[in-house]
């Protein structure tokens, strides 16, 4: 394929712990298998296996256009790290990087395409595409892959936020705080439903005109103050009603969803942001369990902000949770 935007990984991007090379004592680092899609097509998946493929999105130029603080065009390089020394529980299944998708500059919209091929081509070659941003200007380029590869099949997105992310573009075009208005506007110029939920949503964080917008595209949405233990039943009932209207499942995660002190190192922070415990490990286990994930991808990791490299082992974390659950399903 024809790539603009594009770096392969370098080889000392997966560094970490080593306990020695037998299969039960192997590292993610040991096992990631570094792929130049410049050069060569991604592996093919052996049969009765999976393959998971991580994309980075080295881009924080929509961040600038919405007025947030850049850094996290690094995120990517911070994330694989923090992913490095997990241990192997997958058996034989295809651990592969593809590369990144780098914004040079202001080319933010040309980054996006460049996203949205690579995704595809991830897909076509039967490949889970888990992308580590980045700033959520990921969203648009993802989906728009995952869309036009399976064409009149329903996507939905599930979005784990604090922010809407449903403004109009404004003098400087689009932004991280756009992308899903750019898909709303693209379904309804295609005649396709709009499938849009957003989870942990803040009142303090969203203008009444982003509500007014929300309601009007037909989003939904569940507040960050539902997610206590009480509403366990209600925000799980909600997740898995929105998955049966849909054929398929793009779940995106915006790490300013949760509370500062858990997420310090995220453009927006917020003090009362959701705590990943074990209510909201149950949310997120939930949507990854549908069986119909079609990509998946963490946004707005800032290492620059990062205390203690926190935001980055809470998202390491959701990676493994995304790349287990995916690999020990079954009947997918």
């Amino acid at each position: 394929m024809t790539l603009v935007c594009y770096q392969p990984t370098s080889p000392g991007a997966w560094q970490g712990r080593n306990d020695g090379n037998d299969p039960d004592l192997q590292r993610w680092h040991q096992r990631v298998q570094l792929a130049d899609l410049s050069r060569a097509p991604l592996p093919p998946i052996p049969e009765g296996q999976k393959g998971i493929a991580f994309l980075g999105f080295a881009c924080d130029e929509g961040v600038r256009r919405n007025g947030g603080r850049i850094g996290a065009a690094a995120g990517p390089e911070a994330l694989r790290k923090a992913c490095s020394s997990f241990p192997v529980h997958f058996g034989g299944q295809l651990l592969v990087d593809a590369g990144n998708i780098v914004c040079d500059g202001p080319q933010l919209e040309m980054a996006q395409d460049a996203l949205s091929a690579t995704v595809a081509h991830i897909l076509q070659a039967g490949y889970l595409p888990v992308v580590l941003g980045g700033g959520h200007e990921v969203a648009f380029g993802h989906e728009r892959g995952i869309s036009s590869h399976f064409g009149k099949e329903v996507v939905g997105i599930i979005n784990f936020d604090a922010h809407f992310d449903l403004r109009e573009p404004g003098g400087e075009g689009v932004s991280s705080g756009t992308g899903f208005w750019q898909i709303a506007q693209e379904r309804k110029q295609e005649g396709q439903p709009f499938h849009y939920l957003v989870l942990g949503i803040q009142q303090n964080s969203n203008t009444p005109r982003l509500f007014k917008t929300a309601a009007e595209l037909g989003a939904d949405f569940l507040p960050a103050g539902l997610f206590q233990q009480k509403y366990h039943d209600q925000l799980v009932g909600a997740i898995r009603s929105f998955i049966q209207r849909t054929d398929r499942i793009y779940l995106t995660t915006c790490l300013d969803v949760f509370a500062s002190a858990y997420a310090p190192g995220v453009s927006a922070t917020a003090y009362n942001g959701l705590v990943p415990d074990a209510l909201f490990l149950d949310c997120f286990r939930t949507v990854l369990r549908t069986g119909k994930l079609a990509g998946v991808d963490f946004a707005e990791l800032n290492p620059s902000l990062d205390i203690d490299n926190r935001t980055a082992k809470l998202a390491a974390s959701l990676v493994f949770e995304t790349v287990m659950n995916y690999f020990l399903r079954q009947g997918d």
